[in-house]
């Protein structure tokens, strides 16, 4: 079980690491222009980079204190943020009527759930 949560950790860190990346290094309108970004309109340049900003902070937390066994509670905790994110990315698409892109966030915050579970209980470090 602690390689299928270390899989898990490395995949969620990958997912949001080049998520937050795409929005820190993009600017907003050209984000707009996907159509799975179009969310991006309901907000300012400084919350998609704040998002951004967390979304690969959260990437880092989710490996790098498990992996070094320095503060390894960061890395559920990590964790918690990012399926807190999700819930707002979630909440954001249904606010926008894009009910097929409540998918995605609704997996991640799954994903998210199952490593802070772990992490925090049966299979710490």
């Amino acid at each position: 079980m602690n390689t299928f949560v270390w899989i898990v950790q490395i995949l969620v860190a990958l997912v949001f690491l080049a998520a937050g990346a795409m929005k820190l290094v993009q600017p907003r309108k050209k984000l707009a222009e996907n159509a799975s970004m179009a969310w991006t309109q309901d907000f300012s340049d400084a919350g998609i980079k704040g998002i951004g900003g967390l979304e690969v902070l959260g990437a880092l937390g989710v490996i790098l204190p498990a992996a070094t066994g320095i503060a390894s509670v960061l890395t559920p905790i990590a964790s918690v943020g990012l399926a807190l994110t999700m819930i707002g990315a979630a909440v954001t698409h249904l606010r926008r009527h894009e009910i097929q892109a409540v998918a995605a966030p609704v997996i991640l915050l799954v994903l998210n759930l199952v490593v802070a579970w772990a992490r925090f209980g049966p299979y710490a470090l």
